[in-house]
């Protein structure tokens, strides 16, 4: 299981950090452009501008016009995507190693010379908002919405990514101009690349194109939230299903304890074989999907499970996980729950990292949140020290009652939650 990462690091005068992984085995090469900012960085009257200004970046550029961009990508048979979070904003694209002449200049040009033109702001607005509706069409997707800005309320965290309809009308060239001129910076910027590549030969190329790029970091307000442990009914009768989303405050990215917390979400709702899917689909028939995930966030984090059945069913499976909650604090695992659950987090890492886009991402994400590189084998001698113990302890401490929130959605016909049933 060993294997060394052939990683290397430079950062430019104007603060940009170019992070290179040189796999031997692959034709690809994946590229991305970070900045360290995102919906949760935003003033609430501008909420979603970060989306937008992924979203209008790919409009058309002082060189090229939107149509040339993306007959220049295909002509190289790259994949080009970009996406927005609550922390981070990334473009990126995938080519084969003798495209990447091509690919630095195309990403480079969409990050570097945005025109924001007035004619397709006009356009995007309507694009942002037909993605609004379809969100709101998905059930799976709203209950989380509606849980997280319940869960962090009054705060950018329990804010959409993708904003509102109100703040999407707002949304002008002056205002995309004065967000891009203060969070498009070297100093918040990070441009990684894993595949077949040479580092000072790919720094040689980010560097011509990027020295233009303003130096600095933004100030940006970042308050560490306090969780509300709400019960919040949404009645929606269109759906035929009620969605459910549970949770409660996890630890924060960088926490000492994120082994131990990947551990217990895996043996609680991570899979298959997971308690939650066993007890609630395969022996009591009362959910076709149900699962745990977790959210860690520079300074906070959440662990949810999710599920959807009938309002019949609504309450006796509530009951079912929060029995299930009660049994993680007061049983110790089992050495096979352990074992396989071991297996399982060091198979699905080893198995992602085959990926030239995924190594990109791992390098970026290490250095914006720990500015540190781990080895497979820190990784995997971290997980192997998990014990039974700490996985029973960290239980205790997230699984209390009164900081459980639940948010339901759908036809909630006679259906009642309270906090007498939320024990665990």
């Amino acid at each position: 299981m060993s294997q060394q990462r052939d990683i290397r690091r430079t950062v430019l005068p104007n603060g940009l950090t170019i992070l290179t992984e040189r796999m031997e085995h692959v034709r690809s090469v994946a590229m991305g452009v970070w900045i360290n900012t995102g919906s949760r960085h935003e003033l609430p009257e501008v909420n979603g501008i970060s989306h937008f200004v992924e979203h209008m970046v790919f409009k058309g550029t002082r060189n090229r016009s939107a149509q040339r961009i993306a007959r220049e990508v295909d002509a190289i048979g790259g994949n080009m995507d970009a996406f927005t979070g609550k922390e981070t904003i990334c473009f990126n694209m995938k080519v084969l190693d003798e495209h990447v002449p091509t690919a630095t200049e195309v990403l480079s040009d969409l990050v570097l010379n945005p025109v924001f033109s007035h004619e397709e702001i006009t356009r995007e607005r309507g694009v942002v908002l037909e993605e609004i509706k379809i969100d709101e069409d998905n059930p799976d997707y709203l209950v989380h919405e509606l849980f997280v800005q319940s869960f962090w309320k009054d705060h950018p965290l329990g804010k959409p990514i993708l904003g509102t309809r109100e703040t999407v009308k707002r949304f002008e060239q002056d205002t995309l101009f004065g967000y891009y001129g203060d969070r498009f910076l070297g100093g918040n910027m990070t441009f990684s690349a894993a595949g077949h590549l040479e580092h000072d030969a790919f720094v040689e190329q980010i560097r011509r194109r990027f020295e233009s790029l303003p130096a600095g970091r933004s100030e940006l307000s970042q308050t560490p939230p306090t969780t509300t442990a709400r019960i919040q009914m949404r009645n929606k009768k269109s759906l035929e299903q009620v969605q459910l989303c549970l949770g409660v405050p996890a630890p924060h990215v960088s926490s000492e304890d994120r082994y131990i917390t990947l551990m217990l979400n895996t043996i609680l709702g991570g899979g298959m074989s997971s308690r939650l899917f066993q007890t609630v689909r395969e022996e009591h028939g009362l959910a076709y999907s149900i699962y745990s995930d977790l959210a860690p966030y520079r300074d906070t984090g959440s662990l949810c499970v999710y599920a959807g059945t009938s309002a019949a069913n609504v309450e006796r499976m509530i009951t079912l996980v929060m029995a299930e909650l009660q049994r993680m604090k007061q049983e110790p695992v089992t050495a096979d729950e352990l074992r396989r659950a071991k297996d399982q987090l060091k198979g699905n890492l080893l198995l992602s990292l085959e990926s030239s886009m995924s190594r990109m991402s791992n390098l970026a994400r290490q250095e914006m949140y720990f500015g540190h590189f781990f080895s497979f084998d820190d990784i995997l001698t971290q997980v192997e020290a998990v014990t039974v113990e700490q996985i029973m302890q960290l239980a205790q401490r997230l699984f209390r009652p009164e900081l459980v929130a639940v948010t339901l959605l759908g036809r909630l016909d006679g259906v009642k939650i309270t906090r007498a049933q939320l024990a665990c």
